[in-house]
C-alpha cells in the first residue's frame, strides 16, 4: 500500500493538514533521483503556527549523503510561502523509511529510473 500525502488538490486551502505547504515540497527533490522529498516520503509530518513551521522529516538511510542539501532546500522552498517566516527541521527515524511510505508518483518515477519499489 502506497501513502497519500495532502494537496491542494485533495484538501480544502485553509485544511489544518498544510495542503499548500506539502505542494510546495513536492518542488523540493533528492540531489540523487529526480523524485520530490513528498513523493519519496521522507516528510514525517509537517506543522504551521503563528509563521512558523515545523517539519519532521526521515531519511532512506542514517549516513544519506545528501541530508544537508536536502534540509537547505526545504527550509528554503518553504520560506518562500506566504507568511511563513521559520522553519524548523527535526530529523526523525521513528517511523523508520520503507517503500509504504512512497506516495504513486513516487513508485512510478522510480521504475522510470529503473529503480525496483
Amino acid at each position: 500500500m502506497t501513502a497519500v500525502y495532502p494537496s491542494l488538490r485533495t484538501h480544502p486551502a485553509d485544511d489544518p493538514s498544510c495542503p499548500a505547504l506539502w505542494d510546495a515540497l513536492r518542488e523540493v527533490t533528492d540531489p540523487e533521483i529526480p523524485i520530490s522529498v513528498v513523493d519519496m516520503g521522507l516528510i514525517v509530518d509537517l506543522k504551521q503556527r503563528d509563521g512558523v513551521v515545523n517539519v519532521k522529516l526521515t531519511f532512506t538511510a542514517l549516513g544519506c549523503p545528501a541530508m544537508d542539501f536536502i534540509m537547505d532546500d526545504i527550509r528554503e522552498r518553504l520560506l518562500r510561502e506566504p507568511g511563513v517566516r521559520s522553519v524548523r527541521i527535526e530529523v526523525v527515524w521513528d517511523p523508520v523509511w520503507s517503500k509504504e511510505r512512497l506516495s504513486e508518483e513516487g513508485i512510478e518515477l522510480m521504475r522510470t529510473w529503473g529503480i525496483s519499489a
